[in-house]
This record gives structure tokens, C-alpha cells and sequence, in this order.
């Protein structure tokens, strides 16, 4: 059902370029929290922990074939902890043992072969190879994406400006090149564009990359978006003090009880998100009108599959679309 509220692209606090560039660390730095927290008896798991689980569920025994790049990373967001669980879960489900054929279409006779049945059965399963992150950003945040780089090996950034819309080749190309194929994340970041931006990489996406994933933590409706963002509001009151002492920062206490900046700002921007938040048929309606080269036909090649899953009880969800080339499931 289309939200009753329509689409409206409205300014947010976050984005000006007048806003504090310490108070927009701050900013950034609550909504990864707001990914990655996870709390007991409210929160089955984090939403970053969600979006691994459906990347593993909807990509299935095909996630190994993909480098996932963020491109709009931001501070970092939730793509290493995103990365963490998602590699977590599939070095627990290791790809199946094959056993090569002998051009018949059928395995080899033990009699004619150094290894009986028994033996490749009992044989140990490959080890599973980790996936790999990339973080880039139009704005790259480079000594941030540093220190999260250096806590896993299968996370890496692009230092230079990234243009969603205009993917430099070598770097969609360069894992092609390797035999990979290439996802997109968009972490709370797709309701930015407005509609032309939007279409722009959409376009550019469908023309050089396999797949992409849009992840969003509101939507357009009174519980999901209205409710949940103020609620967020009053979480980071409650919180402020842990993380101000956390980030050894007495600022972040000046600017959410003294002159609270941080808590308007959050559900100020976060209302308006919700108010830019697209369903799954109208971000559809944007990929049939992008203009990708080979038109309606390119298009049909692709398979849209959205849900919503719970990550904060009762009524907080995580609004999901998760795009791929029909058959590379």
C-alpha cells in the first residue's frame, strides 16, 4: 500500500554546508550508533547485523562472487560492522564439496579414480572466502575509513572523490577484471537524491555494476517515521553522556543539554528523511525511466525484491530493496 503521505524532497539539517563540520561528525557518529547498537529485550539484533542477514539470505550461495562498494559511506555508517556479520555468517556455511565429472556427465568410477567416494565425502569442504567492503564517498572520509580499515583485512576505501552517478571504470572495471561481480550499498543514503540524481545512478549503476542494495531506517509513516525518529531523540538524550565520555568529548554534552543542537538536528533530519523515503514501486518506477543503454529490455534483466524487517520492538523497521541480474541468485 502507497504511504498516504506522498514524497516530498525537503531539506535537511545535516546536508548545508553552513553546518558545523564538528557537529556534523557528531551527527554522523550518532547514526552509526543507531546502526550498530544492539539492545537486549527491545532489539533482536542491530540493523547493521540485519542487513548482513539479508544480504546472505537474498544473494544466497552467490554472495562469495560479490565486492560490495558503499557509495556513500559517510564517516563509515554500518558497512564494517555490516562486513564483520556478513562474513561471519558465511565462514560458518562453507560452498559445497563438488565432485569433477569425467566430461560423461557423470563422476568417475572409484576403480578410475585415486579417490573413492568415501573419501571426497569425508574430505573437508573449502575454506570460505571472506567478501570484501569498499568505502567511498563524494566527500571521502579518510582518516575515519583508516581506522575501521585496520580492524579487518576485508575492508578497504577509495581515497579520492566517488560520484555515484559517474563510477570511475577502473574501479567497477578493476574487480570485474578479477572475476567479481559488483554490488552497491546505499546505507540511509538513496532518500538524498532527488529524482534526476536518482535516475543518473540508477542508470549508472545498471550499466556497470550486478547488483545494489538500499537500506533505510525510516519510512514515510506516522510509526515508522514520525514515532521511531523522535524516539531516537530521546535515546540519544539518555545516551549522550556514555558516548561523551567514550569520544572524551564534553562538547557532545554542551551541544545535546546546554544548547541542544544534536538532538534537533537528529529528529529534525530524521523527519525529513522519512518525508524523502521512497517505497519500493516508486524507486522501480525511477530504474524504468533511467535511461540505461539497451532501454526496457536491459531493465527487464533485473529483479526487484523489497521487505521490512523489525530491528527495534514495536514498531521500528528496516525498509529494504535489494536489486540483482535475474538468474544470479
Amino acid at each position: 500500500m502507497a504511504p498516504l503521505v506522498p514524497r516530498m524532497h525537503l531539506f535537511e539539517i545535516d546536508d548545508q554546508t553552513w553546518f558545523p563540520s564538528f557537529l556534523r561528525a557528531r551527527v554522523q557518529a550518532a547514526l552509526t550508533i543507531a546502526w550498530t547498537t544492539h539492545v537486549p529485550f527491545i532489539q533482536k539484533s542491530s540493523p547493521a547485523h540485519l542487513v548482513a542477514h539479508i544480504l546472505s539470505t537474498n544473494l544466497a550461495t552467490t554472495v562469495r562472487d560479490y565486492v560490495f562498494i558503499d557509495f556513500c559511506a559517510g564517516g563509515g555508517g554500518p558497512t564494517p560492522s555490516i562486513e564483520k556479520h556478513l562474513n561471519q555468517t558465511i565462514s560458518t556455511t562453507p560452498p559445497t564439496a563438488t565432485i569433477t565429472t569425467n566430461g560423461t556427465g557423470h563422476s568417475p568410477s572409484p576403480a578410475h579414480d585415486d579417490s573413492s567416494y568415501a573419501a571426497v565425502a569425508a574430505a573437508p569442504p573449502p575454506p570460505a572466502q571472506p567478501v570484501r567492503f569498499i568505502l567511498t564517498d563524494l566527500h571521502p572520509h579518510v582518516d575515519a575509513w583508516k581506522k575501521a580499515a585496520l580492524l579487518s583485512p576485508n575492508l578497504s576505501f577509495v581515497r579520492t572523490s566517488v560520484d555515484a552517478a559517474h563510477a570511475p571504470g577502473d574501479l567497477v572495471g578493476g574487480y570485474k577484471a578479477e572475476g567479481k561481480k559488483v554490488f552497491r550499498l546505499f546505507n540511509l543514503a538513496f532518500h538524498h537524491f532527488d529524482d534526476p540524481l536518482a535516475r543518473a545512478i540508477l542508470k549508472n549503476t545498471v550499466e556497470t555494476s550486478d547488483g545494489f542494495g538500499i537500506f533505510e531506517l525510516q519510512e514515510r509513516s506516522f510509526l515508522g517515521g514520525f514515532l521511531t525518529c523522535a524516539l531516537f531523540g530521546l535515546g540519544i538524550l539518555v545516551a549522550a553522556p556514555y558516548y561523551a565520555f567514550l569520544w572524551q568529548s564534553p562538547a557532545t554534552l554542551v551541544f545535546t543539554y546546554l544548547i541542544p543542537i544534536l538532538p534537533f538536528v537528529l529528529v529534525f533530519d530524521g523527519w525529513m528523511s522519512a518525508l524523502r523515503t521512497r517505497t519500493p514501486d516508486e524507486v522501480e518506477a525511477l530504474l524504468r525511466t533511467c535511461g540505461a543503454e539497451g532501454g526496457e529490455v536491459e531493465i527487464a534483466r533485473w529483479e526487484v525484491r523489497s521487505g521490512k524487517d523489525v530491528f527495534m520492538w514495536p514498531f521500528g523497521r528496516l525498509n529494504w530493496i535489494v536489486c540483482v541480474r535475474k538468474g544470479e541468485r
